[in-house]
């Protein structure tokens, strides 16, 4: 944001609600806080008198609400407002003594005529760059970024580009100009994650950070056509959120007065809205949920669905198989799997909709298929057929296939309830019971959320409560403060749930809607209450950013909204340090350098992961595999102690043991052992302030459709393509014709023809390919045809003659 911005944002925040304050640094995203670092301090509200900060820290300007802070020691160091009525909060700041000074600044180029970007990459110091450069909209760098991309270049820096799920890597084949590198990429949407990586080179003893950034083919917001309308929420709601699961820049905002869409993480943004007449006054602003999908925006309003598009705004219904009106829910993907083992030649599905009797999928292009009714799934789970059985909603869950029915059944409807749990697999098209069971108010209403995990978890919410089911349903309860407290809306001013965050590393956020936040962890019972960070009045949202950072999403009541950096990291630990929490364990380590590994037949996969952790503590590393049971694993584990401390280390081998040799049916049995599985890695016990919680990720077993064979020596570029013909004697056909045939031979669907001696004999030698190139001989047995039934190859023997 620019010095406006924040200024009218901070006017904004503090105008009403509670007295807050806050910190922030130069550094996007709070990725360097440390002793080199300037803190900016902020209070806002009318009963400052000054900062409270330890000695070994400078401030600025102590009795200023405003100010800048330096600590010239690493550690620990309490900061707070002194006020003139009660305490305000103190904060723990963690300040780093790092050696990583410098950032990468990058900006994108986009050519459609080769579908490539171009990269432009310098180096910037937040502490001495310019406005721009902070607020992500320069257009080139500033002259001390220029010195100093410059004099690194002259130290013997160049950046690379590495790709994280297809380990690709991309230079520059240019000289630096004018302090910035250029690197070419092509345009892709199953290779978007990227990191800018540098050299191990320092200047002034500092280094540059590797730079996480997600970028795929250009993505376009829907235009605002003039005299549209506002599309929004009811009057008073809260704000209503959608993003793209594998593009998490790509969101879409509903407020209470517009609709924002954007696709940078809402540094730039455009409303959406609708043309007039399409909807009446009521229903444009009765939206009750909304969904982005590279289809469109679809909103539900009213229990009717809308799409709005680059082709304008249409109503949808009967003729897209879906039903005119009745609709209580949509669902999309919360975790993204660009890559997946799918045996079915059906695609995945987009999102679910839903009445109450009824579900459907989307599929790309606007298809929808109905997927179950209640009726039926009475059948599949032997129900009574004079109970009550409703769809509570749907939800997709961690694995990249499945999708989970929440039930509400019922046989005299007026007390209470039970909410029951199947789930349906989109490859397989099985419906499966869960062992899950929830008794509830007949009125009451649940959310779900499932976690990023190989095995089912989620959590629901109502208003006031947080439920957990971990480990595939195994382990449940009600998430409660370290006072015993369920009840959340009693430790926040009766505020009721808005807002469930989770992201990839198992950090939970619940945010109330007066803005008070809790945290905790994936697998743990726990939770804790993070200091305030925006006034009770605000409407917020929290985000993750394409670099795996939260945000705070602000909209605000002249009809704008803003973003501003929230530091989780350093909240977190600032609670724990009060609280005393440590991570049972010093490191969690592992060589899973994918979330996506193919196990062909034959071959096996050697993975390690490592623990470090005090001794007589007892830790180790819990493996944990969710699918198909087609895999075998061996384990071995080395133990060592030292100095107070264990590492245990744990080898994994994952491999097949089926026996095709003398089969009756091969591809039965290869249908049979082929399949995703999902398999997670994660220590015996961690805490909420441990960083990392688990590593997950899939293996699929079966053949890679990336994969090809061909005959070494046949190109399709060393020679000129040319097409000619050529006559097989009649003689040397296999079913002996009464004419010769006459055969075209195809260049350019065959290749260059290979050249060999008529009177040696010739074995073709088969090579295995994939995306990337060039990956074996194959060594296997094959059986060679002519396809036009020639019979008289030297290489013509039956497997008898060939084996004697």
């Amino acid at each position: 944001m620019s010095a406006r911005e924040v200024a009218v944002l901070l006017s904004w925040l503090s105008c009403c609600g509670l007295a807050v304050w806050r910190y922030s640094s130069n550094s996007p995203n709070y990725r360097i806080f440390s002793t080199r670092s300037t803190i900016k301090l902020e209070y806002e509200g009318t009963l400052f008198t000054e900062w409270s900060v330890p000695e070994i820290c400078f401030v600025l300007n102590k009795s200023s609400p405003r100010t800048e802070l330096r600590c010239s020691s690493p550690g620990v160091h309490a900061i707070k407002p002194i006020v003139t009525g009660p305490d305000e909060e103190e904060r723990n700041l963690f300040v780093d003594s790092s050696h990583t000074c410098f950032l990468w600044y990058y900006r994108v180029r986009h050519f459609f005529n080769n579908l490539t970007q171009v990269i432009s990459v310098w180096v910037y110091d937040p502490e001495n760059a310019d406005p721009d450069e902070l607020l992500g909209s320069a257009e080139e760098p500033s002259i001390n970024s220029i010195v100093l991309s410059t004099q690194m270049a002259t130290l013997g820096q160049k950046p690379t580009i590495h790709t994280i799920l297809k380990r690709k890597t991309y230079v520059s084949n240019e000289k630096m100009k004018k302090g910035t590198w250029h690197i070419m990429v092509p345009m892709t949407r199953d290779d978007a994650l990227k990191e800018i990586r540098g050299n191990q080179v320092t200047f002034q003893d500092c280094f540059i950070a590797d730079f996480l950034i997600v970028l795929t083919f250009p993505l376009l917001t829907i235009p605002e056509i003039p005299g549209s309308l506002p599309i929004s929420s009811p009057r008073g709601s809260q704000l209503m959120v959608s993003w793209d699961a594998c593009v998490v820049a790509s969101v879409v905002l509903v407020t209470d007065m517009e609709t924002f869409q954007t696709n940078d993480s809402f540094r730039t943004w455009t409303r959406i809205r609708v043309p007039p007449g399409s909807l009446s006054d009521a229903e444009r602003r009765s939206v009750a949920d909304v969904i982005v999908s590279r289809d469109g925006v679809f909103f539900l309003t009213n229990g009717v669905l809308y799409q709005k598009s680059f082709r304008g705004f249409l109503k949808l219904g009967r003729i897209l198989n879906l039903p005119n009106g009745g609709i209580i829910g949509i669902s999309s993907r919360k975790w993204c799997w660009v890559k997946y083992l799918s045996k079915a030649k059906e695609r995945r599905s987009n999102f679910a909709v839903w009445t109450e009797n009824e579900v459907y999928l989307e599929y790309i292009l606007l298809k929808f298929t109905r997927l179950v009714t209640t009726t039926e799934l009475k059948n599949i789970l032997n129900l009574s057929v004079t109970a009550t059985l409703t769809i509570h909603s749907v939800e997709y869950t961690g694995h990249p296939l499945e999708i989970a029915v929440f039930l509400s059944y019922c046989t005299i409807c007026t007390v209470t309830k039970k909410i029951f749990l199947v789930i349906y697999n989109e490859d397989t098209k099985q419906w499966v019971s869960q062992e899950f069971t929830l008794d509830a108010p007949i009125d009451s209403v649940f959310v779900p959320y499932f976690i990023f995990s190989a095995l089912p978890g989620l959590i629901l919410w109502n208003k006031h409560s947080i439920y957990y089911c971990y480990h595939n349903f195994t382990f449940t309860g009600i998430l409660q403060t370290p006072a015993g407290h369920g009840n959340l809306s009693m430790l926040s001013n009766d505020s009721i749930i808005h807002e469930v965050f989770i992201d990839y590393y198992g950090n939970i956020l619940i945010k109330m809607e007066n803005n008070v936040i809790f945290h905790s962890k994936i697998n743990t019972r726990d939770v804790v209450k993070l200091h305030l960070w925006t006034n009770n009045t605000t409407r917020a949202f929290i985000l993750l950013s394409t670099s795996g950072y939260t945000y705070f999403l602000y909209a605000l009541d002249n009809g704008t909204i803003q973003i501003q950096d929230y530091p989780l990291s350093l909240e977190i630990r600032s609670v724990a340090f009060t609280t005393k929490d440590k991570c049972p364990y010093m490191a969690f380590h592992n060589n899973v350098a994918r979330v996506f590994y193919f196990l062909d037949k034959g071959e096996t996969l050697t993975l390690w992961t490592q623990i470090i952790y005090p001794e007589n503590t007892g830790l180790y590393v819990v493996v944990e595999s969710y699918g198909p049971k087609i895999l075998e694993e061996s384990h071995d584990i080395s133990f060592e102690a030292a100095f107070g401390h264990c590492t245990k280390t744990l080898t994994i081998t994952f491999y097949q043991n089926v026996d095709y040799e003398g089969l009756y049916d091969y591809f039965e049995m290869q249908h049979n052992n082929t399949g995703l599985v999902m398999v997670q890695l994660r220590p015996s016990e961690y805490s909420k302030t441990c960083p990392i919680a688990q590593k997950v990720f899939q293996i699929a077993v079966g053949c890679d459709d990336k994969k090809f064979i061909a005959v070494k020596g046949f190109s399709k570029k060393e020679c000129h393509h040319h097409d000619f013909s050529y006559v097989i004697e009649k003689s040397y056909l296999r079913h002996q014709p009464s004419k010769n045939l006459k055969v075209r031979y195809i260049g350019k669907k065959y290749g260059c023809p290979l050249r060999l001696d008529f009177t040696e004999k010739f074995q073709p030698v088969i090579q295995l390919f994939d995306d990337n190139g060039y990956v074996k001989d194959v060594g296997a047995n094959f059986i060679v045809w002519e396809i036009h039934g020639r019979d008289d190859y030297s290489f013509n023997n039956t497997m008898a003659q060939f084996l004697q």
